[in-house]
């Protein structure tokens, strides 16, 4: 089958979120065919260029979401008052009072495991789950009037920057029954969040969804929800094409918390982030209401879906797939360079609370004064995370002065501050193989890679319960509360002091960790997503021969296998796209060199294929 694949800020891009979990599925799903449709976050990440991609993939399109010049398309007056009775009701269902999961509910969140389970009352007084269904519908349908719009005008850009939306969502805020947080909304909170919708809806102005784009593909997956959804929503709407959406990071989530600033990284008013809280609420909601099924990566995931409206019923969870294998020699062999030491391995950043975890050591050296911890890690890209890793070692300092004891000697801290790659720690395995017991201190956490990477290792852990952390280690470690030193530190002595337990903890996890967290089970979990989606909804086209008469099964499997079977098939049918928009046997899509070249869907000769 012909998979059109949507990302948003990754694959197949260098850098970015969900790169090598895509291409892992990718590459695990050779049968398949592969269209990708990615949407870039900034000019750097298109610089630094795609990663190999595998022969399976076909066609790459790509988009800039980062940036959108002015389309220049002038709207007739029939076009204008088109574009205002539609964002007139994309206004009014997001300043509606039932908006879904609160607005106000989820600022200052930490992403506790709780958060998504407690939090969600709206200011209207209504939940996530009891969002009006037609205020739903209303949304829906403003979403996909401006999609049409777009498509028939030419592009949607100039009219999401326009004074007209500035003014409807004034209107909107104004309306009885609105947010009571956005009824305050003055003109720099509504130009902010103008300018923010304009920048999610970029999608809508892409020419992605005719018969030589999305609209030839039988499945879209989106990897993401957001903006990566959106395509797959447009394609759904214009040709029936069914849409997977996973999510191992909620998107939402991540909007709340990151909707603080403004696009110019000015602090965002209160009426402001309230606005952009319910807009990016009701378009995951129109994601969940759209697919077919909803994979999120964890239960922690799922319950954010829920509480937006996901139906319980097309909810799937797969969890992330890693590559087992590199840690294949340590942890069969569970033996631990150090017996007396701590480790600790992540992205260093305020998120991850070493503070805490100091703390926890200071109170582990009473009571085990030969135990030693280390810290291996980058610190997170920008200025904070330097700062906080020059912090982190500053109290390290402070905690753990250089004695001649005999205890420790001078230079010989029992705290230590390593990267990946140093000559102390050359590889990742090396570094959970260095010590006895793990550590996870996060005050925040998705889905807790270091800590599978360690059951792979066959480390005893000690975590805090944050994140999908309880539901990942299943028994197999010690859980604390999240910023508590004193329980973080009992955990950890009470597994120094007993070594038969970590040894059955850390064969416990690892077993735990190949049955549920390895490529191999993923791959098979969305192959079988995949098949039961096409089976279930299969996406009709009408095809016809040279004379216009229908002609049934007119896409044999043949006509997927590159050569002569490709040669005679069935024509086009000419016509504006809809419920049974006609289409001919899938485009084989150009040689993946340029951008420009693989965003021309010009097809090759039968048999080239993809390179």
């Amino acid at each position: 089958m012909r998979i059109g694949l949507l990302t948003e800020g990754g694959y197949p891009y260098v850098s970015g979120d969900a790169r090598l979990w895509c291409d892992r599925l990718v590459r695990g799903l050779g049968q398949h065919e592969f269209d990708i449709y990615a949407l870039s976050r900034s000019e750097q990440q298109e610089d630094e260029g795609w990663i190999e991609l595998p022969p399976q993939v076909s066609r790459v399109r790509t988009a800039p979401l980062w940036t959108a010049e002015d389309d220049g398309v002038g709207y007739g007056r029939r076009a204008r008052r088109r574009f205002a009775e539609c964002y007139e009701e994309l206004a009014a269902a997001v300043c509606a009072g039932d908006a879904p999961v609160g607005s106000a509910a989820f600022e200052g969140s930490a992403g506790s495991a709780a958060a998504a389970g407690s939090a969600g009352t709206a200011e209207g007084g209504g939940t996530a789950g009891s969002a009006s269904a037609a205020v739903a519908d209303r949304f829906g349908s403003a979403l996909y009037g401006l999609a049409e719009l777009a498509r028939d005008e030419g592009g949607l850009v100039g009219a999401l920057r326009s004074e007209t939306a500035v003014r409807a969502l004034e209107r909107a805020c104004r309306a009885p029954g609105a947010l009571r947080a956005a009824r305050g909304a003055r003109v720099p909170d509504l130009l902010t969040v103008a300018a923010q919708v304009e920048r999610t809806l970029r999608p809508l102005s892409l020419d992605w969804y005719e018969d030589d784009g999305l609209g030839s593909v039988d499945l879209c997956h989106a990897t993401s929800g957001g903006a990566a959804a959106l395509p797959g929503l447009l394609v759904r709407h214009f040709t029936g094409v069914p849409l997977l959406v996973t999510e191992y990071g909620v998107q939402l989530r991540a909007h709340y918390l990151g909707a603080r600033e403004d696009l110019e990284g000015r602090a965002a008013s209160s009426s402001a982030r309230a606005l952009l809280a319910a807009f990016h609420g009701r378009l995951a909601a129109e994601a969940y209401r759209q697919a077919e099924i909803i994979t999120p990566g964890n239960t922690h995931a799922r319950r954010w879906q829920e509480r937006c409206g996901a139906d319980r019923a097309r909810i799937r969870t797969v969890y992330p797939g890693m590559e087992a294998s590199r840690f294949a020699d340590v942890g069969e062999s569970a033996e631990a360079a150090d017996a007396d030491t701590l480790v600790w391995v992540g992205r260093i950043e305020p998120a991850k609370d070493l503070i805490s975890l100091l703390h926890a050591f200071a109170e582990i050296r009473k009571d085990e004064p030969k135990t030693r911890l280390r810290i291996v890690g980058a610190p997170a890209e920008g200025l904070e995370g330097a700062t906080y890793l020059a912090h982190c070692r500053a109290l390290a300092a402070q905690l753990f002065p250089d004695e001649a004891d005999g205890v420790h000697t001078v230079g010989d801290n029992p705290v230590s501050f390593e990267e990946i790659g140093g000559p102390e720690v050359p590889t990742l395995p090396e570094a959970y193989e260095a010590g006895a017991v793990v550590v996870l201190s996060s005050v925040v956490e998705g889905f807790p890679i270091s800590l599978v990477e360690a059951m792979f290792c066959g480390r005893a852990t000690v975590s805090t319960d944050v994140g999908a952390v309880v539901e990942v280690i299943g028994g197999t470690g010690l859980v604390v509360p999240p910023r508590n030193p004193r329980a973080l530190a009992e955990a950890c002595v009470s597994l120094l002091r007993d070594p038969e337990r970590r040894a059955r903890l850390g064969a416990a996890a690892r077993a735990r960790a190949l049955e549920l967290f390895t490529v191999e089970q993923n791959i098979t979990a969305f192959h079988s997503i995949y098949l039961e989606i096409v089976a279930r909804c299969p996406v009709r086209r009408v095809l016809v021969d040279a004379s216009g008469e229908p002609l049934p099964f007119a896409i044999p499997a043949e006509v997927h296998v590159p050569g002569r079977w490709a040669d005679s098939g069935p024509r086009l049918v000419a016509g504006r796209p809809g419920p049974g928009w006609a289409a001919g046997p899938p485009v084989r899509g150009v040689p993946l060199g340029s951008a420009s070249e693989a965003a021309s869907g010009e097809p090759v000769p039968a048999g080239e294929g993809a390179r």
